[in-house]
């Protein structure tokens, strides 16, 4: 057997796509099943130790910066690897799953840089796993157009012009792969995902004057960066590339990272190229970490936790602050609206708060930030126009006016807002509707002209269950209880029939939908993730 050829232990266990053999070839499964045997023991140690951390939560209610770790913090010397030329400019970043007309229209968005999401926007089944691979690979060969078979339009890249840098984002560690198997036993989804990409398109990315980066979803400690970090070093010599080739970005998306900040960067240093803010993982992760701490950590209805709230404040410039004063880029958060057709109003509210939000980020030194949508990349991109001008970033703001203590990143209860009604009916809804979608393959779905992924869900269903947990009483005298929760759930489904038709409501996975919510927003244990039981439902 050649040294490039896999293992006979290596399963395939699906039903076969088109071109997948430009995919699945041997020496890339034969990589993956070496990335496999090497790094997922750690993996696994890991998700143990992520519950052993969650448990000593429950009994303190609190979260400190680590004391063993206080030395990397107080070492000013230590600085992140430089920019390499393609990243160095990061002021609007688009996100979208990689099917064929998002890759074509990413990549044409005027956009600095595209996240190619193989993570919350991309519902994983095989055929998304494997052909939004060979998408990528298409891309940067120039190989790939897209004709819409409903409307008839065409996409194409453009021939000339500079096209958006692709950063792409695996799977966060918890999420196994069940069609690839090596030894027996399921292949983690990152290392699937990284390795695919990695394999095929490292030293094409190389040759176009780029290189092989990624996000890093769901770290929740430096210890995960050093796994991933590990991860990189072994690849690069795998493939015989330099070390340092790699670039991640982080994002800071638990509450447990926020407090490791600095110590994910240094685990990365080499190959670390920044962090993000998220906004909706980051308060599911606060909800799930702190779900026994008694009504203080008990959030409002998610549209009253802007990112001004005190203790998002806090997160968010302790984010820049860490960033700059190590070298890294600094990006914010997500702008979903999805602009209407027919409702030019409509869009010129959304623009306003999209430009004010994206001004803020600018101002607070944030060196780019994403949008969901091609439409919102000249608002962003006019933001930060504003305050970099020709610079690439303003990395030289060390803002070092902030000052954050370990209490100020918990301090949920420095909100006025609680929780309404209203709050409740729009969480049954956004969930109900994005997980049937996401049970048909689709990742990203716009629900009332928000683009949502699996965060949304994710905060949807930990509000119910959070609410019902503390007895939340509501401004109209309902109480949360698993009844209520049942009923708006029961009318939502009727009112979704309704409107849908029996015919589209028999072809959708509506039923399925609303009864994966309601499990895992009632049940007394709290799922770690809701992807989790919902991906043994997916089909494909």
């Amino acid at each position: 057997m050649s040294a490039s050829a896999p293992s006979p232990a290596v399963v395939v266990d699906a039903e076969p796509l088109p071109r997948q053999d430009e995919v699945l070839t041997d020496a890339a499964l034969a990589f993956v099943a070496e990335l496999h045997r090497r790094f997922t023991p750690r993996r696994d140690e890991l998700l143990a130790r992520r519950a052993e951390r969650r448990a000593e939560i429950a009994r303190t209610s609190t979260l400190d910066f680590l004391p063993e770790t206080a030395a990397i913090r107080a070492d000013d010397s230590w600085r992140v690897a430089p920019a390499p030329r393609a990243l160095d400019d990061r002021r609007v970043e688009i996100t979208g799953p990689t099917d064929r007309k998002m890759t074509v229209n990413a990549l044409n968005s005027g956009a600095r840089v595209w996240l190619a999401d193989f993570e919350d926007a991309s519902s994983p089944t095989w055929e998304n796993v494997v052909l939004g691979q060979l998408n990528l690979i298409d891309a940067y060969t120039r190989n790939i157009d897209f004709t819409d078979p409903g409307s008839g339009k065409s996409y194409a890249l453009r021939p000339d012009g500079e096209l958006a840098t692709v950063v792409m984002r695996p799977r966060g560690w918890h999420l196994n792969e069940r069609h690839l198997q090596v030894d027996g036993q399921r292949v983690p989804g990152a290392l699937v995902d990284f390795g695919l990409y990695f394999l095929h398109n490292a030293q094409r990315l190389l040759d176009l004057g780029k290189g092989p980066y990624f996000y890093l979803p769901k770290t929740e400690s430096h210890l995960e960066a050093r796994l991933w970090n590990d991860v990189f070093v072994f690849a690069q010599d795998h493939v015989g590339i330099p070390q340092g080739t790699v670039r991640a970005t982080v994002l800071i998306e638990t509450i447990t990272a926020a407090y490791e900040m600095e110590e994910i960067l240094y685990e990365l240093r080499d190959h670390a190229s920044g962090l993000n803010a998220g906004r909706w993982d980051y308060l599911f992760s606060i909800v799930k970490n702190f779900r026994d701490g008694g009504p203080r950590f008990v959030l409002p209805d998610r549209n009253a936790v802007t990112m001004t709230a005190p203790f998002m404040r806090a997160y968010t410039e302790l984010l820049v602050r860490t960033c700059h004063k190590r070298g890294a880029h600094a990006i914010g958060g997500m702008a979903a609206f999805i602009p209407s057709r027919r409702d030019p109003e409509a869009n010129r509210v959304a623009f306003e708060k999209v430009r004010a939000d994206k001004d803020r980020e600018a101002n607070d030194g944030f060196d780019g930030s994403w949008v969901a949508h091609p439409d919102l990349v000249p608002i962003a991109m006019e933001s930060f126009d504003r305050v970099l001008g020709d610079r690439p970033h303003q990395k030289d703001r060390l803002r070092e006016d902030v000052a954050v203590k370990a209490a100020d990143l918990i301090a949920v209860d420095s909100l006025d807002a609680r929780p309404t009604y209203a709050g409740l009916l729009n969480a049954v809804q956004v969930g109900i509707r994005y997980i049937e979608a996401w049970l048909r393959g689709l990742g990203a779905v716009a629900i009332f002209n928000l683009m949502e992924d699996a965060a949304t869900a994710e905060i949807s269903r930990s509000q119910i269950w959070q609410w019902i947990n503390a007895g939340v009483e509501f401004e109209n005298g309902e109480k949360a209880t698993p009844e209520l929760a049942r009923r708006i759930a029961a009318e939502e489904l009727r009112s979704i029939r309704a409107g849908t038709g029996e015919d589209a409501f028999a072809a959708g996975h509506w039923q399925q939908a609303h009864d994966l919510l309601l499990k895992v927003a009632l049940d007394e244990d709290y799922a770690d993730f809701l992807t989790l039981p919902a991906y043994e439902q997916l089909t494909g």
